[in-house]
């Protein structure tokens, strides 16, 4: 392939900034969308051909990478978590501008599309959230925890919008019952069930009235996609559900892991309740309220609470009942006696190349049952041992770490033999 002589490369990079500005103003005259096709084709056109030079290939993050500040201006998130709002973290005045530590990971985000003009993006974010709540290690709760941006129990904010106005609350006291209802004990409140539920509420009183019945029929289209999915026995329609925050708009729901959320043991023995493991639901407004045209952007999301899984992750190690894996190694490469460090190399490099993730220790000359406890603690489920007796026949002793059985397989078949093993883990 001939390379493009400078002056040429430079004529056709300023040819790609003029059509870009071209297309740019045609959007902001708002011209019609044919001829900007025109235009956008044209450009693409000049970039076919700057790529085809045979330069260096630049690869893009699909992805988007966007952090947003540890800390808001007070304005930004007031009035967007309802009675909760007390539990926001106001810092000092500095120099004329109010700060607060952010309380979660969606409004901060609002506030950047809104300011980004951003209408269309999927991305997943984790980071430290702050909460002025009263701290309880068995129950997964902490004043600073992580978000990240299997859900079972679900419900509509429309629904419960015309459940209050059936029932004559004012539409002012919307959000802030809301709030009150979300703290209260689910077992005593109102019904749960699935589609069939759905269905007998479109029948009855609650369905005259407009928002109620705009909800169940969204409600009902969700359980029909579930269906489509296959899971809508993992799915609960719980009209107790309300989500507390001020900005839920449609669906909201929650995941609550299936017998172990509901009754984790607190180092007194005392039986607490961890509560859901990730919520969230769909906003389509509050985009819009950081936005000088109040333009609504319909957003969705989820966020996990990580310590809340790490709680009963942990609960489950200390009762025994369930053993954690801390890494991701499946064989590790022990030695059995001193001078083995290159064979235990050798080793680790023939099932590295077949795929296999093995570890070795990263001492010369480590003892051989600190090796295999060090396999214990991590749940590391097989043991290579060499020594120098295995060298000379060619073999390797396999051992299963967990029943401590140990077989004897030749050299050239272990990949095999291990990838065989792992399978049937």
């Amino acid at each position: 392939m001939v390379k493009m002589a400078d002056s040429d490369r430079a004529v056709l990079l300023e040819s790609i900034k003029l059509q870009g500005d071209v297309i740019r103003n045609m959007k902001t005259q708002k011209a019609e969308k044919e001829k900007i096709d025109r235009e956008v084709a044209k450009l693409l056109e000049m970039k076919a051909i700057l790529g085809e030079e045979g330069g260096p290939q630049k690869f893009t993050l699909k992805t988007p990478k966007i952090d947003t500040p540890v800390f808001e201006l007070k304005e930004t998130l007031t009035g967007k978590y309802g009675e909760d709002s007390k539990l926001i973290y106001d810092l000092a005045d500095q120099g004329g501008e109010i700060l607060s530590l952010r309380y979660d990971l969606t409004v901060p985000f609002a506030r950047y599309l809104a300011m980004n003009k951003v209408t269309n993006l999927k991305r997943y974010h984790i980071g430290k959230v702050y909460r002025r709540d009263n701290p309880s290690m068995a129950r997964g709760r902490y004043r600073e925890f992580y978000q990240c941006l299997d859900f079972q129990q679900v419900n509509h904010r429309q629904i419960l919008d015309g459940l209050f106005e059936v029932c004559g609350v004012p539409s002012e006291m919307f959000r802030t019952i809301c709030s009150s209802v979300d703290k209260l004990d689910k077992v005593f409140l109102f019904l749960s069930g699935g589609s069939n539920l759905i269905e007998e509420l479109l029948g009855g009183q609650l369905s005259q009235n407009k928002r109620a019945k705009e909800g169940l029929e969204a409600m009902k289209l969700f359980f029909r996609y579930c269906d489509i999915y296959g899971i809508s026995d993992k799915i609960l329609f719980d009209l107790s559900l309300a989500r507390g925050l001020d900005y839920y708009t449609g669906i909201i729901y929650e995941a609550i892991l299936k017998g172990y959320s509901s009754s984790t043991s607190a180092d007194n023995g005392e039986v607490v309740s961890v509560g859901s493991v990730a919520g969230g639901g769909r906003y389509d407004n509050l985009v819009g309220m950081f936005d000088s045209k109040h333009r609504n952007v319909p957003c969705v999301g989820v966020s996990i609470g990580v310590e809340r899984i790490f709680s009963i992750m942990e609960a489950l190690v200390q009762a025994g009942s369930k053993k954690v894996r801390t890494t991701e190694t499946d064989v590790f490469v022990a030695s059995a006696q001193k001078n083995m460090v290159e064979e235990r190399m050798k080793l680790c490099r023939e099932l590295w190349d077949a795929g296999i993730k093995t570890e070795q220790s990263y001492k010369s000359n480590p003892k051989l049952l600190a090796q295999l406890q060090f396999c214990e603690e991590r749940a590391i489920p097989l043991a290579v041992v060499i020594g120098q007796s295995e060298l000379e026949k060619g073999v390797v002793k396999l051992r299963f770490v967990e029943t401590r059985k140990e077989i004897e397989v030749e050299r050239i078949k272990l990949p095999d033999e291990i990838k065989n093993l792992i399978k049937a883990l």
